[in-house]
């Protein structure tokens, strides 16, 4: 029988916007939602950037009640019907928005077949919830955390202890891959997480709130790097997760990065 190195992480932890997803920027399906409300797809978007952490909390309650704040916000006095129809308009139009890394599902399945436990690590509002489980990623991750479900956002060390509790992996024994925003990096990396930055191309002129900026760890080009990084080959039938930490990760490479946005 062949005898093959441990894992230097037992799990991997992935921010979701601009990290699993391409960059994301509003998209044209934005204007329907606004229409829906009865205010212009500018102002609305002005209210979204200034409150997302508001938003992203869960503190202004559930779907409904979050847009029915906006619309105070801009002054729109929407039906209730019409308000029902821009929180789904709102869902499609942030689905629209995300588009995965073509080679997101790859990288996931080969961590996986390494033995390693993933999870999701997102600030996000309420629309990344329902159409999560849709999407092909849905089923590779062990784990999902989500800011607007557990009440705070990154860096808050509690979001991603949340996610050591849940995978039952100590934060030291976690790598931790995101492009930089809400100082996602330096979160992670005062948990005692390994942070990586994606610093892929298409992450110019993404969407971003309180960027990472001053980060001058690690950083890949691609997310398709990642696996290599455990220096550990890939196994046609793994046990399940929760192999001993051993040897120390490979070096990283550092280049320059992009900000991470929902």
């Amino acid at each position: 029988m062949p005898t093959y190195r441990l894992p230097a992480y037992r799990a991997v932890l992935f921010d979701f916007f601009g990290t699993l997803t391409c960059a994301t920027r509003r998209g044209d399906r934005h204007a329907a939602v606004a229409a829906l409300l009865g205010c212009g797809v500018d102002v609305l978007a002005e209210v979204l950037d200034r409150s997302f952490y508001l938003r992203a909390t869960g503190a202004l309650g559930d779907a409904t009640a979050t847009l029915r704040w906006v619309c105070a916000q801009v002054g729109a006095r929407p039906s209730d019907a019409d308000l029902r129809a821009a929180v789904a308009a709102r869902v499609e139009a942030v689905r629209a928005d995300t588009r995965l890394r073509p080679e997101a599902v790859t990288v996931l399945r080969a961590l996986r077949r390494r033995g390693v436990r993933v999870a999701l690590v997102s600030d996000c509002t309420h629309e990344l919830p329902a159409f999560l489980p849709q999407l092909p990623v849905a089923p590779l991750l062990d784990v999902r955390v989500l800011s607007v479900q557990v009440g705070c956002c990154k860096p808050d060390p509690a979001i991603y202890l949340a996610a050591c509790h849940r995978l039952d992996v100590p934060p030291e024994d976690c790598l931790y891959v995101g492009d930089g925003g809400s100082q996602e990096l330096t979160g992670a990396a005062r948990t005692g997480m390994t942070a990586i930055r994606l610093a892929a191309a298409d992450l110019h002129g993404h969407l971003v709130f309180n960027q990472d900026r001053g980060w001058v760890g690690p950083a890949l080009a691609s997310l398709s790097e990642v696996p290599g990084l455990l220096d550990v080959p890939e196994l046609p039938d793994v046990p399940g997760p929760g192999r001993a930490r051993s040897e120390p990760a490979g070096s990283l490479p550092v280049a320059g990065g992009a900000g991470c946005g929902v």
